[in-house]
């Protein structure tokens, strides 16, 4: 079958890279579908690579990661670009790494972020293995993010073209081997411009709409999820004021994270919003919207993404949630793999067990996770 040829507003040059093997991490998405195709243009000798992943007894075709609707979808682009695809079963090492951190996070009274642990262990550690295995010598993914090596052989990771799709928070985790086998092709397009090359090529997923949720979740709400699989973390305890002031029943503490004001099932006169939880005595503790908020978290199991870490505290900008906002705050490297940052203003949702990541204009330094 012929390839493809992709008329963009990034255009790639032509170069003879037919010897320089990369195996793609696809989906079934348009995103990881029009990776795949922008290599395939630049003269890549391409592999797609799928990951069967652990779903639930009965409920596998609601993961949105690899349902068989999904796998269909990228053996069909795979097909239409004309390079090979494997299917890899991860569903074993997926459970033990992804899901087990998810449920003992909520058990140990955090908030989780799954994702970070599967960019770690499953596709970066998992799949990358894989690929190397197969002759590769890099790997690529659908993720909006930018990748550059400097004089000295440092790669260094930035923020993509299209901020509201940036990702470079999720990949914050990788380590300077990973990085030096990476390929990120979106980096420089918008997502509009990723549909629309999808289009122009007939990739069937051009109009697929972005999956939302955590894979293994599909349309379900972790809570249940957790009653299902971890019924302990569904223990029932006081919801209290900073003053020890009784005013509810909470129904777990895995159910409730910092901030959260709706669902909390309290009758008053004004809202109250979640503080913190103290999980020895299994108490929710909540209070008002001026009680709210904190200006300085530590961070643990820190990722520099250069190697190592600065050597003086600095002045940067952090996103503390995947979806937040970059705020500005002095940051101070620590011994064994911490730092501590200081905010310029208070944040009203600082959550152990979300990444706090940190950045220099679009420049992504590394990061870890907030601790309680």
């Amino acid at each position: 079958m012929q390839n493809p040829m992709i008329s963009s507003a990034h255009p790639s040059p032509q170069s003879d890279k037919s010897r320089t093997r990369v195996v793609v991490a696809m989906s079934g998405g348009v995103d990881s579908s029009v990776a795949a195709a922008l290599l395939v243009q630049q003269g890549y000798d391409v592999i797609g690579m799928m990951l069967r992943l652990w779903s639930e007894t009965g409920r596998q075709e609601e993961n949105r990661c690899c349902t068989p609707d999904s796998m269909a979808q990228a053996r069909r682009v795979a097909g239409k670009l004309g390079i090979p695809f494997y299917v890899v079963d991860a569903q074993d090492i997926f459970y033990r790494t992804v899901v087990h951190a998810f449920i003992d996070g909520y058990r140990q009274g955090v908030t989780p972020n799954p994702c970070l642990v599967c960019n770690r262990q499953i596709r970066w550690s998992f799949l990358l293995n894989h690929a190397l295995a197969l002759g590769a010598e890099k790997m690529a993914t659908g993720h909006y993010a930018r990748l550059a090596c400097d004089e000295h052989g440092i790669y260094h990771l930035y923020r993509a073209r299209d901020a509201a799709k940036d990702q470079s928070y999720v990949l914050h985790v990788l380590n300077q081997d990973q990085l030096a086998h990476a390929l990120f092709p979106l980096g420089e397009y918008t997502k509009q411009e990723v549909r629309q090359l999808a289009a122009s090529i007939g990739l069937s997923v051009a109009e697929r709409p972005d999956s939302q949720d955590l894979c293994f979740l599909g349309n379900d709400d972790y809570r249940n999820f957790l009653i299902r699989n971890a019924p302990d973390t569904a223990a029932p305890g006081a919801i209290q004021t900073r003053a020890g002031e009784v005013i509810g029943e909470h129904r777990g503490l895995a159910f409730y994270t910092i901030g959260q004001r709706k669902g909390l099932g309290i009758a008053a006169p004004h809202p109250y919003y979640v503080l913190s939880k103290d999980l020895q005595r299994n108490i929710l503790i909540v209070g008002s919207s001026d009680e709210l908020g904190q200006r300085e978290l530590t961070a643990a199991g820190v990722n520099w993404i250069a190697g190592e870490p600065p050597v003086a505290p600095f002045r940067a900008q952090i996103k503390i949630r995947y979806k937040s906002h970059l705020e500005w705050g002095s940051v101070t490297p620590l011994p064994e793999a911490r730092l501590h940052i200081y905010f310029d203003n208070s944040l009203r949702d600082i959550t152990a067990g979300q990444a706090a990541v940190v950045y220099q204009d679009d420049l992504c330094l590394g990061g870890g996770i907030i601790q309680p």
